[in-house]
């Protein structure tokens, strides 16, 4: 695949930057953004959080689903919900777009960045911690990428040049 038409999927925990990233990638690689969290939230007419506290955080785990297979985005960055990954067919359908990049955080990173925590819309069984969700989410992300992306420390423009540059060789190495 010709990498100005192939996809960037990028996948994290809230808070780990696919959103913003995202949209500056996407500007920079000359592709269209989709965030697969507002394509949910246009589709239901609420708030992930009010779909979490209607409907409860599978409701919203398997609207995530739906959502992400019926995405057809070539030529895309596509910052997908935390949870995309609890979908190996999502997650399955989505590589064939391109490569999968995993926004990596520390836990205690995260905890600083996100101030609205109860508020986040963020698909957990109630009492799950932030830092339970982290461990059980985290060997997933690292499953399904095909580039990790360390973040800590890192400002969002070494971060955008560090994920060109790993795409760069992503698709050099798969088409030799």
């Amino acid at each position: 695949m010709n990498p100005y038409h192939q996809s960037l999927i990028l996948i994290g925990m809230p808070g780990a930057g696919k959103s913003t990233l995202g949209l500056l990638l996407a500007k920079n690689l000359a592709k269209d953004f989709v965030d697969t969290d507002l394509l949910i939230q246009l589709e239901h007419r609420k708030t992930l959080q009010d779909i979490l506290h209607h409907h409860g955080y599978m409701a919203l785990r398997n609207a995530e689903e739906k959502v992400l297979l019926n995405a057809h985005y070539p030529n895309h960055v596509i910052a997908t919900g935390g949870s995309a990954v609890y979908s190996d067919v999502a997650m399955h359908h989505l590589k064939q777009f391109g490569p999968i990049v995993f926004l990596d955080v520390t836990v205690g990173e995260l905890e600083k960045r996100i101030h609205n925590m109860e508020n986040r819309g963020i698909a957990r069984p109630a009492g799950q911690s932030f830092a339970d969700v982290y461990s059980e989410r985290r060997p997933l992300y690292l499953r399904y990428a095909d580039i990790v992306i360390d973040c800590d420390g890192k400002n969002i423009e070494d971060l955008m040049d560090e994920i060109i540059c790993q795409e760069a060789n992503a698709f050099a190495a798969a088409d030799a």
